[in-house]
């Protein structure tokens, strides 16, 4: 196995790729640097990593580790196994093939130079993968250290540096691994969020699950919100998000409501299940003949009863509130 023979050498401040290490670890120590007197932030941008590494150079730093020359002749192989695009083969004279076994390995024993180098400096730093953040004290420093880090980078290992997302700034200025930050002035301290561009990604993928023209059963659309808000809240648990959890139940939930009247297709079958839900007959008749305006009826008062909170949890629908609260890290 190549990966214990490689984890004693790895820095403690690199998480990706990495046993019982995770991208939630990497935000948290990033957050007791930056309230330990960081205030400026170098956040550098490798491009396509996995698609420029120099072969020989990565081949190197590997055979100081291992001796063995068939392992060693294994993973050159594998190097350069080549790749198929639109069903014919290309040759792999750089990069490592991603989604391969150990390229995720391979990664960490290049980048690992680049820890050494950091550490050497004395720099404070935290690096998942390739996302890599350099916390210091001043916007001079910054500066600094952004020049001398990215040279290092593309001279040292021949990796290349995105100038345009690359960037000096603030805590609260930059995204890492899908976080914001921003300072609560009540804590006195930073703290993270999931930052804007991930709850844009999250809006977009539940508006797609809850869209009335999708063909599916609602108890389908239900089943899916659920490994969305799951699979969502488990990732930014650590963050600050109550609000914003909030806001997203009652858009869900809106949503849902549309769909379902939708399902319920004309004013009969409308007009009978909303007196099922407790709706009376003189109210449901009225709403029920209203025609198909979703949102302005998604809003009405006997619909949000017949529809209520609790039967949509009853219909297994789960609270992103209830399910981050009791999950979450920083409430």
């Amino acid at each position: 196995m190549l990966t214990p023979i490689f984890e004693e050498q790895f820095h403690d401040h690199s998480y990706g790729f990495r046993p019982n290490r995770c991208a939630q670890q990497a935000v948290l120590k990033a957050l007791e640097m930056m309230n330990d007197g960081h205030s400026w932030i170098v956040d550098i941008d490798l491009a396509k990593f996995f698609d420029t590494v120099d072969h020989d150079k990565l081949m190197t730093i590997f055979g100081r580790t291992i001796k063995d020359g068939d392992v060693i002749s294994v993973v050159r192989k594998f190097l350069i196994s080549g790749v198929m695009i639109d069903d014919e083969y290309e040759d792999t004279i750089v990069g490592t093939p991603q989604g391969g076994n150990i390229s995720p390995l391979l990664a960490n024993i290049m980048l690992n130079e680049l820890d050494k180098e950091l550490e050497a400096r004395g720099l404070d730093f935290v690096r998942y993968a390739d996302d890599l953040i350099i916390m210091v004290g001043s916007r001079q420093a910054a500066d600094r250290v952004m020049k001398s880090v990215t040279r290092f980078i593309e001279e040292r290992l021949g990796l290349k540096v995105n100038a345009e997302k690359s960037k000096v700034d603030k805590p609260k200025g930059i995204k890492y691994l899908g976080f914001g930050f921003y300072f609560d002035s009540f804590a006195k301290a930073y703290k993270a969020k999931p930052h804007p561009k991930a709850v844009a990604k999250f809006k977009a993928q539940m508006r797609k699950l809850t869209c009335r023209s999708w063909g599916v059963s609602n108890a389908y659309k239900v089943q899916m919100l659920n490994q969305l808000i799951r699979g969502w809240v488990n990732y930014f648990k650590i963050g600050s998000m109550k609000r914003l959890c909030e806001r997203m139940d009652s858009n869900i939930r809106y949503r849902l409501r549309m769909c379902i009247w939708k399902h319920w297709k004309t004013p009969q079958n409308r007009a009978k299940n909303l007196m099922k839900l407790d709706v009376p007959r003189w109210a449901a008749f009225k709403i029920a003949y209203c025609g198909d305006r979703y949102a302005r009826l998604a809003h009405n008062g006997w619909v949000h009863l017949a529809i209520s909170n609790k039967r949509l949890a009853d219909f297994g629908l789960i609270s992103m509130l209830d399910y981050y609260t009791a999950r979450c890290v920083i409430c």
